[in-house]
């Protein structure tokens, strides 16, 4: 069956740095876009980034361009967004996410496979 699973989430100082993966099993997703969501307390699940299995284009938040960075190592069905210059308004609850439109998606629901997510927390 397929699985998606997050980890390298924790506890940061603002400034810092963490490197989030998303290990994918079950099937290959060489058509699909892979993106990063987040969701703080009270608020909306938003796209933070995403990449294409294939071919490798990515697409940013506006909020996250030039801090964070999405990858893929296609080999070992895994994306990774290596994030930095964190803020506080980063601290969020993160998920990655596959979806399968031939394009990059920001919409929650053109995703249809969901990891469990992991915690970021980026202290003042």
């Amino acid at each position: 069956q397929v699985q998606l699973v997050e980890s390298g989430g924790g506890l940061v100082q603002a400034g810092g740095s963490l490197r989030l993966s998303c290990a994918a099993s079950g099937r290959t997703f060489s058509n699909y876009n892979m993106g990063w969501f987040r969701q703080a307390p009270g608020k909306e699940r938003e796209f933070v980034a995403g990449i294409r299995w294939s071919g490798g284009s990515t697409a940013y938040a506006d909020s996250v361009k030039g801090r964070f960075i999405i990858s893929r190592d296609n080999a070992l069905n895994t994306v990774y967004l290596e994030m930095n210059s964190l803020k506080p308004e980063d601290t969020a609850f993160y998920y990655c996410a596959a979806g399968p439109r031939p394009y990059i998606s920001m919409r929650r629901d053109e995703y249809n496979y969901w990891g469990q997510g992991t915690q970021v927390t980026v202290s003042s």
